[in-house]
């Protein structure tokens, strides 16, 4: 495995300097660690003021593997999926308990800027969101805000042919990315995650407002994508799962509604041979 490790001790953004030693991989396309983790999750607990979504979760989330979050309405999955980048944080009454490290980071210290955490980890909301501005500027904003150098064309081009839209809109990059269809629009705030260069993408249910033939390009793009970045995805949807994750992550709850881990593992075994009942009777349609 050719992955050079870079050290940087310091990382600045329009915000200000992350304030601390991170180690970053530069990963060559398809390059793979099994092993590797991204995120090692140890006894976390999310609550929106006095209530807790989520409780007592450890897992660890690997390179260049797709990891679905799935489990019933009310377990918690985006708001554990929103911890990985702080988004959380944009809630007054959110907090956390425990930790989450991020390539050996703790992505909660007091030193860790947020905007350059959510710089590094994309995200990918449920509906569709693109600014209201050209296809171009779409891409093109992130970029220019982190005050990234190179030629943005190539850098809008790029990000584009890497979400599968580039031979769609090269032609209209002027026109409104409002113009595009539901899948378009999704593949084009694909491409605007990308243009910042992160090494997380997470997908909060991406394909739940698009119709098959959407969703399917979606999932092509996601298996595409992982050779060069981690992809996290919630979904509701146990075929997509089932599809597109390496790893699955089942997720109930108990009387007190917050959501736990009941099982993680490589997703053929979580869907063919659980090691949990509920796991089985979830993913085989008999709860949830």
């Amino acid at each position: 495995m050719n992955v050079e490790l870079r050290e940087r001790s310091e990382l600045e953004d329009a915000h200000g300097a992350i304030g601390v030693r991170i180690l970053t991989h530069a990963a060559e396309p398809g390059d793979r660690t099994d092993g590797e983790a991204v995120f090692e999750l140890d006894n976390v607990s999310c609550y929106y003021g006095g209530f807790r979504a989520v409780r007592d979760i450890s897992l660890s989330i690997r390179k260049n593997a797709i990891s679905a979050i799935i489990g019933p309405s009310g377990t918690g999955k985006s708001t554990l999926l929103r911890s990985f980048n702080r988004m959380n944080d944009l809630v007054p009454s959110a907090r956390l308990e425990g930790s989450i490290l991020y390539h050996g980071v703790d992505l909660y210290d007091r030193k860790v800027d947020p905007v350059e955490v959510r710089r590094r980890i994309g995200m990918v909301f449920q509906k569709p969101n693109p600014f209201p501005k050209s296809i171009y500027d779409n891409v093109a904003f992130g970029p220019k805000v982190a005050g990234m150098k190179g030629n943005m064309d190539d850098i809008v081009e790029e990000s584009l042919r890497r979400a599968a839209l580039w031979d769609e809109v090269k032609d209209k990059l002027r026109q409104s990315g409002l113009s595009l269809s539901g899948g378009q629009q999704q593949r084009l705030c694909i491409a605007r995650a990308i243009a910042v260069e992160p090494d997380v993408i997470l997908m909060d249910e991406p394909c739940s407002a698009l119709d098959p033939v959407a969703t399917l390009r979606i999932e092509q793009l996601m298996i595409e994508l992982k050779q060069n970045y981690t992809i996290v995805i919630v979904t509701h949807n146990m075929q997509q799962a089932a599809r597109v994750s390496d790893e699955t992550v089942f997720l109930t709850m108990d009387d007190d509604r917050a959501g736990y881990l009941v099982e993680h593992g490589p997703t053929p075994q979580i869907f063919t041979n659980p090691t949990n009942r509920l796991t089985e009777d979830y993913v085989s349609g008999r709860f949830g």
